[in-house]
């Protein structure tokens, strides 16, 4: 990435979209229109469909016959110990998912939870969570959860008791019992669960012929299997970003869908953030964009299977250039004639062998889970021989050593479903009908299995194939426990009774071989096997207000890579290898990366958060680069075409990606759901018809042809376009006033570049001054050097301030609810674009535009600096939205909170207001929590200190990039932060003075680009 040169007074062109690039009447007709086009009236039909389709995202009453859960009402005369009516409480929790992990804050009123927060004393998490862990709230108070206990039969679907199911299980289970258990399988998702663990060792001595067997769609069993490749034993690797000056990632997904991806973005901001101190480097090589991608330094596009390729000639030029590689130099060299002369692999490896060997103990190696086991044993073997391990890079032992990997159980399991080996099926968790390999043919087998029982949270494609759904207690409602990636110990609480009776995978267990013991009870047990001293209790009460047990990680070790079984393992690999070019389009399956691998479906929220990279809600598409558009003929993205991949077929619109390797076509499982609620069978298309047991990943030989079909995405990358008054080439050509950029080295030279970025304008007031001597100044500050895009809080703004869903069609038209927005824009090649994000909440400007032309002073600047709203005041003319140069406002079309179910209604935070339709919404810097610290501050009679405030979009960011305080304090970190050379405001001639500044982004490439490092 080049330098901005002294002489360029605008900085670099970006643009948001090829659209934008090519400036399309489709685009420039898109911001012409200010306003989204006004309200349509609804028929009697249209508005069924409406409710229909929004299902529990817009929660309307009447759908789903919820009933509120039973409770006792005390008066609060004599209320409880330690709870005061209307007081926020904070319970500790850990969530599982896919076998790892997480520590969770969930805040707690009058006994309803209705915020998710990271724990801020879990090492994984250390505050921060995901977007799907911000949904939990919203999925634990779906009307289309799993309710009632199911029979199925001859006489069709009848609604059951669980006192009914138990005295069903107890004949049918006493009578396998007699058998030993032959025929008997269980199914379970992958959990960590230290208790689960110990009911399933009980469950099968009670059961000895029984099996169990665990699957999950997204597996790592990659990296599990390459560790056992180069090791001889399975070990978990943890990456010390932090740690790390040079990081070279293969095909990553360290930032995005890794478990320890919060660990690992707050790690990695701290070597960014540290601009002119150790500033890391980070080299990403990878056929479709990730959130590693967007923050690289140096960004080399190949395809997925051509990725082995670099990996081995950046072994041989290390090797090459003197690095000391015991008993593969005959294997490299083997491996790189079979593989292939790719010029630009060789010349690309040759400069990032250079940059790490120069940074030996201090680099960092990793690949991300799609790549064959091969070449994670080939990345152990480069840390261990550049001296990483035990710095940059650690290992644990990998607990359940002996499992088979999740494909190879779940084709065992379909084969003898096949062959009427398995009588009885317990299915806990998951939804294998759905998403199974296409070739075990899971649903057609499941016809062969005499008794099936699932116990989910959905009555998914599974439910429906089973005798019994069984409703499955949420991960609020439940006692249970969970280890996170490093080990740590967390134990899961309920902060809820089960609205619908659910019970968890141990209890039902518990309950099939006749104790029926509750969660709490097993839970104990399992923990006082562990600590079974005089002071359990204790142990227990401080593990309970932590939510993790002290001192539980895995125990770090040392393995010595087998240079013999990696050369034969490389040997495997150059023999199966075949070029990913036009000839053979390679597919590349990936987790959706909101609704996973589709557990998250019907979550409004999740389907509405616009995808980091595409901007796409609601839908996935087919991601091509913009050469094998035009080779496809594809005019434009939402342009159909047919996938056929080994006997699978699927047909779904394209997505036209810059930056996308030319021969990789990529599709995200997991949408086109056909049960699991009303939102989830409303949005996608199911892809994993195309994926198969040898092709999990990625595969050659992808055939694609169009239809001549069109479906619209509605994608928001070209919503809400700043500084639109003047033509698009002009715009391009100061959008440098927007994202503000340079390399490290032009940094240096001029520290306060971003604040000549333009023409020098004065932010001077266009009044006279506000007065805040007295009291507090608000402000923000956004760090774009570690911000990685990864949309965590808008998904935390959303839920922190009732912000409502507003389905497909309404984000189409460009009127989606969102206060806070994350802008992505590229710049460069559109077949090789480096890429930049952009958070963009409201301004809180000092001259705010949208005070002086609201006609009822519905919008009012504060006495401490925040442009207030007054929705009572409101009269929704607009005016305010019209003057906004930064199109940060929001217009309420619907009476989207109206007609809620009583167990609905209990998500809201009670802090926050409902808007009312056709009133203006907007970013507050959540004025609910500074009121919060202001009131407490002043009846203790001091002032806020620095950081006790934290706005949802800050408390959630990973990687820190958020910062608010008072900038009246001298001593803050915003006002620190604020008085930074990189420090800047957007579109500052229009001498608005926003509140809400930037600190502008700062790369760090090798000098020339190729790799070399500086000090060369």
């Amino acid at each position: 990435m080049p330098p901005i040169e002294e002489s360029d007074t605008h900085g670099k062109a970006y643009w948001r979209s090829l659209d934008d690039l090519a400036e399309t009447p489709e685009f420039k007709e898109f911001l012409h229109k200010e306003f989204p086009g006004g309200i349509e009236a609804f028929s009697s039909t249209s508005r069924r469909h409406f409710l229909k389709v929004m299902g529990a995202s817009l929660a309307m009453a009447g759908l789903a016959g919820c009933r509120w859960p039973k409770e006792n009402i005390l008066p609060f005369a004599n209320r409880p110990d330690g709870r005061t009516p209307g007081v926020a409480q904070h319970y500790a929790t850990t969530y599982d998912l896919g076998g790892v992990g997480s520590g969770l804050l969930v805040t707690s009123y009058d006994g309803r939870p209705v915020k998710v927060e990271g724990n801020p004393g879990h090492p994984q998490n250390r505050g921060a969570t995901t977007a799907q862990e911000q949904a939990l709230i919203l999925e634990m108070y779906d009307p289309d959860r799993s309710q009632w206990v199911v029979r199925r039969g001859e006489n069709g679907r009848k609604t059951s008791t669980w006192k009914a199911f138990g005295e069903f299980a107890r004949s049918h289970m006493n009578a396998l019992k007699t058998n030993r258990g032959v025929g008997l399988r269980i199914l379970s998702e992958a959990s960590s669960s230290e208790t689960l663990r110990w009911v399933r060792d009980r469950f099968l001595v009670m059961f000895p012929e029984a099996k169990w067997v665990e699957y999950e769609a997204l597996s790592r069993d990659n990296e599990r299997e390459g560790a056992r490749l180069a090791f001889g034993k399975a070990h978990r690797t943890l990456l010390n970003l932090g740690h790390a000056r040079i990081i070279a990632a293969f095909d990553p997904d360290f930032l995005d869908a890794h478990p320890a991806a919060l660990k690992h973005a707050r790690d990695f901001a701290l070597g960014r953030a540290a601009v002119k101190d150790r500033m890391n480097r980070l080299h990403v090589i990878e056929s479709t964009w990730s959130l590693a991608g967007g923050m690289a330094d140096h960004r080399h596009i190949a395809a997925s299977g051509n990725i082995p390729v670099v990996v081995c000639k950046v072994m041989a030029e290390l090797k090459k250039q003197g690095l000391e590689i015991p008993g593969m130099s005959a294997a490299l060299d083997r491996a790189v004639r079979r593989l292939g002369d790719v010029s630009v692999e060789a010349e690309y490896a040759a400069g990032l062998a250079a940059d790490l060997l120069h940074h030996r103990g201090t680099c960092l190696v990793t690949a991300g889970s799609r790549q064959p086991a091969e070449v994670h044993a080939l990345i152990h073997l480069m840390n261990a021989a550049l001296g990483n391990v035990g710095k940059t890079v650690d290992h644990v032992a990998e607990p359940d050593e002996d499992r088979p990997t999740h494909v190879e159980a779940i084709r065992a399991l379909s084969a003898e479903m096949t062959v009427g080996k398995v009588d009885t099926l317990v299915l806990l968790g998951g939804n294998p009908a759905f998403d199974a390999p296409a070739d075990v043919d899971f649903s057609e087998n499941m016809s062969r299995v005499k008794t099936a029982m699932h116990l989910s949270l959905f009555d998914n494609e599974t439910s429906v194939l089973c005798d019994w759904s069984l409703p499955r207690a949420h991960a609020f409602e439940a006692w249970g426990d969970a280890r996170a990636f490093d080990g740590t110990h967390g134990l899961t609480q309920p902060l809820i009774a089960p609205l619908y009776g659910g019970k968890t995978p141990m209890e039902l267990i518990s309950l099939l071989v006749g104790e029926e013991k509750t969660g709490y009870d097993i839970l104990r047990e399992t923990l006082r096997r562990q600590h079974d001293t005089a002071d359990f209790e204790k142990i227990w009460r401080r593990a309970l207000h932590d939510g993790l047990v002290a001192g539980s990680r895995f125990e770090r070790v040392s393995p010595t890579p087998s240079a013999g079984a990696l050369a034969a393992g490389l040997d495997r690999l150059a023999g199966t290898w075949k070029a990913a070019d036009f000839g053979w389009y390679e597919v590349v399956f990936a987790g959706d990366p909101k609704i996973h691998d589709g557990r998250f479906a019907n979550n409004g929220w999740l389907q509405e958060l616009p995808e980091a990279i595409t901007k796409l809600t609601w839908d996935n598409a087919a991601l091509v680069s913009p050469e094998a558009a035009k080779r496809l003929g594809l005019a434009r993205s939402g342009d159909e075409v047919r996938l056929v991949h080994k006997g699978g077929e699927v047909v779904i619109p394209a997505f036209i990606q810059p930056g996308q390797a030319p021969a990789t076509v990529t599709v995200w499982l997991g949408q086109g759901r056909r049960h699991g609620g009303r939102v989830a069978g409303g949005a996608g298309t199911d892809t994993y018809p195309l994926r198969t047991t040898d092709s999990m990943d990625f595969a050659l030989g992808l055939q694609v042809e169009t239809t001549g079909g069109f479906r619209l995405l509605a994608t928001t990358q070209d919503h809400h376009a700043m500084d639109t008054r003047v033509g698009r080439r002009e715009t391009r050509k100061r959008s440098g006033l927007l994202i503000r950029e340079a390399t490290l080295t032009h940094y240096e030279k001029h520290p306060d570049f971003a604040r000549h970025v333009g023409p020098h304008v004065a932010e001077v007031a266009l009044w006279d001054e506000h007065d805040y001597s007295r009291g507090y100044r608000w402000g923000m500050a956004i760090d774009l050097n570690v911000c990685t895009g990864c949309s965590a809080c808008v998904a935390a703004c959303q839920a922190e301030n009732n912000l409502p869903v507003v389905g497909r069609d309404e984000v189409a038209r460009g009127r989606e609810m969102h206060w806070l927005r994350v802008d992505r824009y590229y710049t460069g090649d559109p077949e090789a674009p480096a890429m930049s994000a952009q958070p963009v909440p409201c301004m809180q400007c000092e001259n705010a535009p949208c005070e002086q032309v609201c006609p009822v002073a519905a919008t009012v600047h504060s006495e401490e600096g925040l442009n207030d709203m007054v929705y009572n005041r409101c009269i929704g003319t607009r005016y305010c939205s019209n003057n906004c140069p930064f199109k940060v406002r929001r217009f309420n079309w619907f009476l989207n909170h109206a007609d809620q179910t009583e167990v609905e209604k209990m998500r809201h935070n009670p802090e926050v207001s409902l808007r009312a339709r056709g009133v203006m919404e907007k970013c507050t810097y959540c004025l609910q929590r500074v009121s919060a610290a202001r009131i407490k501050a002043k009846n203790e009679g001091r002032r806020v200190k620095d950081g006790e405030i934290t706005p949802a979009c800050a408390q959630v960011c990973p990687t820190g990039a958020i910062t608010f305080g008072d900038l009246n304090d001298r001593t803050s970190r915003i006002a620190t932060l604020q008085t930074s050379p990189r420090c800047y405001g957007l579109l500052s001639e229009l001498k608005v003075l926003p509140r809400t500044r930037y600190l502008a982004k700062i790369t760090n490439p090798a000098l020339g680009g190729s790799g070399e490092h500086p000090e060369k």
